[in-house]
């Protein structure tokens, strides 16, 4: 397996993993939609997409997608995994693993100081997984949303 960071040349092959991602929360497909709105993350260098990929045959196993941010209070930078998906026939082979461990090399090299990730409460196959990758709960600050 190797990971790849994608660029504008691999929209056609995220855009599906992205769509599986959306439709395992619940979400319509919107494929047109999906990829448009990936297209100007890459464009406008606002997400680091990166793909796990099958060597032998090149096929997309899984992605993941961090969002840059930057912390007033640390005054450093910060990546937010906004998304990440491993294919129903790739799971239990370490696919997010990868990938993850990725990223934190990743944005360890680019002075990254945090990352943070949210999941449901009731995915609990999720707080596993980012526990065992050395994530752990923020029990400094609560976390609000607002729907506008």
């Amino acid at each position: 397996m190797r990971i790849v960071q994608a660029d504008i040349d691999r929209l056609d092959e995220v855009t599906p993993l992205f769509i599986k991602y959306r439709e395992f929360y619940g979400q319509p497909p919107l494929p047109e939609a999906s990829r448009r709105f990936l297209e100007a993350r890459l464009v406008h260098e606002q997400a680091i997409i990166l793909i796990a990929e099958d060597e032998d045959s090149g096929k997309a196993l899984g992605f993941c997608q961090f969002i840059p941010s930057f912390s007033a209070l640390t005054l450093a930078a910060s990546w937010v995994l906004k998304g990440i998906y491993v294919t129903e026939e790739a799971r239990r082979q370490l696919v997010a693993d990868k990938l993850i461990n990725h990223a934190k090399n990743m944005a360890r090299e680019a002075g990254v100081k945090r990352m943070t990730v949210m999941t449901g409460e009731e995915n609990v196959a999720a707080q596993s997984l980012y526990r065992s990758l050395g994530f752990s709960n923020d029990h400094d600050f609560m976390y609000f949303a607002l729907k506008l």
